[in-house]
Parts: C-alpha cells; structure tokens; sequence
C-alpha cells in the first residue's frame, strides 16, 4: 500500500505546482500588466508602409486573349471510287502534288476491251443506219426500221460513254494542290472504296479557328484582322476574319470565330496551338495593374487605402492586357489602391504611404 500513497502524494504535488506556478507566471510576466503585446502599448498594430496609385481612367484598347487550332484550309482523304488493284502508285509520303495530278492508277484491262468492242459495234451499228437512211429515201424500208437502227447507234453511244467514265475513275487524281500525308496501301493492293489511300492536305492559306465571350458578338465583322502567335516564336502574325459561327455555344457561352492567313513558309501546320489577339476598338476605362489583383473563392479582391486603413475590395474585371487589367465594378475614380505588401495586409489594418 505504501508505494501506492506515495505516487498519489506526488501527483497531488505535480498538479498543486502546475497550478500555483503557471498562474503567477502569467499574471507577473512580462506580457501582463500595462507593457501590452506586441503591437506596443494597448496591443495596438503599427501601421503598414504600402504603395499606392490613385485610380483613374485610361484609354486603352479592347483586347481579347483567346487560344485557338490551325486547321487546313482544305483536306481530303483520298479513296478510289471503284474497286479494284492498283497497278501505278505516283505519290511519295509528305510530297506536294498540284490539282488533277496522278495519284494511283486502278487495273483497267476489262474496261479497255469492253470500250473496244462497243466501238466496234458502234461502227457496225452506224453503217446499218447509213444504209437504212437511203433506203427509207427511196421508201424501201418502213420509217419504224430505220428508227430502230438509229436508236441502235445512240445506244452504244451510251454504253461507250459509261465505259469511258468508269475508264475515269480508274484514275485516281488529286482534288486540289496539297501535301500528300502518309500511304496506307502499297502499289499492287487491292482497294474498294473504304480504302484510304492517303490523306492531302492544303495549309495555303491556313485556317484558325477560336472562340470569345459572347458579349462581343456586336464588335465582330467578317474582313476584322486578327492577330496571332505560336509557340516557339516571338513574331506576331496577322490574319482576317472570314467566318462567324450563327449560333452561341450554349454550355460555354461562346462564339466560334474562323480567320485565314496566307502560309507560303509553311511556319503552320494543322492542330498548333494559336494565342489569338483581337482587338476590339479602344474605349476609356478603369485599368489597373494585374499584380494588385487577388484571386479569391469569392472571385477576385483589390486592397484600397480610406482613412489610414487597408480596405478590402470585391471586384468585376474585364478585358486583360500583358501587364493590366479591366475593372467593370468595385473601383471609382479617385480610390487610392494599394500595390505593395498585399500578401501580408489583413482588412481593417493600419496603413501608410511611403515616400
């Protein structure tokens, strides 16, 4: 029983010593009494040194920053309407061919022969009507055989212009002048008309298509240049408007926008990521810095110095250049906004201007 009382006294003794010790402690420490925190006297926080701007209007342009895709101006996957073997494959991978150029040839024996054949009997056939004719002169014949052998003549006239055009689409040739992708066949396949041959693509002129906020439909017209860049490149290219969709996405609220500019380099090619620039006009509005803008849960937050004390703002921002911003709402002409130490200002906190 003794070791027992003897651990009970001196946690008796432990809690007793915590009590009386940390008490005096904090009542006679040097945070009690009138010396305050650290804020100095009365806990009082020392004002914050900041810069600041007034607010003012500005004559700036309406820009809008939009990402966009190079397509072709013209594409094409290349099929053979009729079925049959190649025997004449004319096209090398990555080559550029010229509108109505030879791109692979069909086997044509069997169309060939029927085209002579028909030709031999048109021949034939035109010799009869001839002898026909002469006789009806002389009322030898009826009128109705000698129609019978004219129509003979126009039908194998017919026949040898289907052959002709079946002869045609054994030649397989280019749509319009492009670059020809990779081949999918080899010369001696056997193709039908699912096969893809290759794929020709046009990219002179190039197409780019992107997409803007909806409320600047009234500001767009076909003809409008449209400035451009790619990655990799620090030139700024240009290009026109040649196509705005009819309707708005309904999800993303966005108009789709196609513009054209010419590519005789070949800088561009199909599927690049294009940072679209398009100015709107210039107007007066409030700009500010886009450093003093803080995003938050809420949207987005500016600081403003009103009577000696930081001052947290709700703001609407609109159109965005490379170093300032557009404010549709929160700001009025004169506010003194605050463009340093934003990261450690809290609202409601002391402020000053420094010199």
């Amino acid at each position: 029983m003794r070791p027992l009382i003897i651990t009970a006294i001196v946690i008796v003794l432990l809690i007793l010593g915590k009590i009386f010790f940390f008490s005096s402690e904090e009542k006679g420490g040097p945070q009690g009494g009138k010396g305050g925190g650290p804020g100095g006297p009365g806990g009082k926080q020392p004002p914050l040194p900041v810069s600041t701007i007034l607010v003012g209007i500005d004559q700036s342009d309406k820009i809008v920053f939009s990402s966009g895709t190079s397509i072709p101006n013209e594409e094409v996957e290349i099929r053979s309407e009729i079925s049959g073997r190649i025997t004449k494959l004319t096209i090398n991978e990555g080559s550029f061919v010229q509108k109505g150029q030879l791109i692979a040839k069909i086997r044509d024996n069997d169309f060939v022969a029927q085209l002579k054949k028909i030709e031999v009997e048109e021949k034939l056939a035109a010799q009869i009507e001839a002898r026909q004719k002469k006789l009806l002169e002389i009322n030898a014949i009826s009128k109705e055989e000698y129609e019978i052998s004219l129509n003979r003549v126009s039908t194998l006239d017919a026949d040898k212009e289907l052959i002709k055009v079946q002869l045609e689409k054994t030649e397989i040739r280019a749509p319009f002048s492009g670059r020809i992708g990779f081949k999918n066949i080899s010369e001696g396949a056997y193709v039908t008309p699912a096969t893809v041959i290759a794929n020709l693509v046009q990219t002179n002129p190039i197409k780019i298509d992107f997409a803007i906020p909806e409320k600047y439909l009234s500001s767009l017209k076909n003809g409008q240049t449209v400035s451009f860049q790619i990655d990799g490149s620090n030139e700024t290219f240009t290009s026109k408007i040649i196509a705005i969709d009819p309707k708005i996405d309904a999800v993303l609220r966005t108009l789709k926008v196609r513009a054209i500019t010419q590519n005789p380099r070949s800088l561009f090619l199909p599927g690049m990521f294009i940072k679209v620039n398009l100015n709107l006009g210039s107007e007066q509005s409030i700009m500010i810095p886009s450093e003093t803008i803080i995003p938050v849960l809420e949207g987005k937050k500016v600081f403003v110095k009103r009577n000696g004390l930081a001052e947290e703002v709700m703001i609407e921002t609109g159109l965005r250049t490379d170093k300032k911003v557009q404010v549709l709402k929160g700001l009025s002409i004169g506010d003194s906004l605050i463009t340093t130490a934003l990261m450690t200002l809290k609202p409601g906190a002391p402020v000053f201007t420094k010199k």
